[in-house]
């Protein structure tokens, strides 16, 4: 279980803190019998309220040496072979991999997304609104995860990934 203060990953949601466990008072849809957690979503509005036994995934924040570890391992993670053109099967497939809720596999997404990309404009096409939608979900969830672990602005994410990425191909 969840400690009031906690940084989880929640769902599709993203970063969550636990604001409290116990409980619920003043909602009348909350039985009384159960206890639930208050999460806050770190980069959004609201409040969402879940009981602790819900099937809804729900793990801590990675810590920060793993985050490190893992921005280590980036030039090591290779795009999916995707030579699927139908929308829907690759929806699908984007689809499991956020499902995992794994920095690695969205990692392995984003990296797939955009080989997808530089194909279709070297082929002086568009990319597919799919392949942008997935990326930019993608992004947000592993950006956020990262941001909260490393303890740095999410907007400055994308920046310290590539200068460590940097610093591991090219070693000063």
């Amino acid at each position: 279980m969840f400690q009031e203060n906690d940084l989880i990953v929640y769902g599709n949601t993203g970063v969550c803190r636990v604001r409290a466990v116990g409980p619920l008072s003043g909602i009348s849809a909350a039985r009384k019998d159960r206890i639930y957690y208050t999460l806050e979503p770190v980069y959004d509005k609201g409040t969402i309220y879940i009981p602790v036994d819900s099937k809804v995934f729900m793990r801590l924040v990675i810590t920060p040496e793993e985050a490190r570890a893992l921005i280590e391992r980036i030039p090591d993670i290779q795009a999916s072979p995707v030579d699927c053109q139908n929308q829907r099967m690759l929806s699908d497939q984007y689809e499991a991999s956020l499902k995992t809720h794994r920095c690695e596999d969205l990692i392995q997404l984003i990296r797939t997304v955009y080989v997808r990309n530089q194909k279709a404009v070297a082929c002086g096409k568009k990319p597919a609104q799919t392949d942008e939608r997935y990326m930019k979900r993608a992004k947000e969830l592993l950006h956020g995860e990262l941001a909260v672990a490393l303890g740095i602005d999410y907007n400055d994410v994308e920046n310290y990934i590539r200068k460590a990425v940097e610093r591991t191909k090219f070693p000063a």
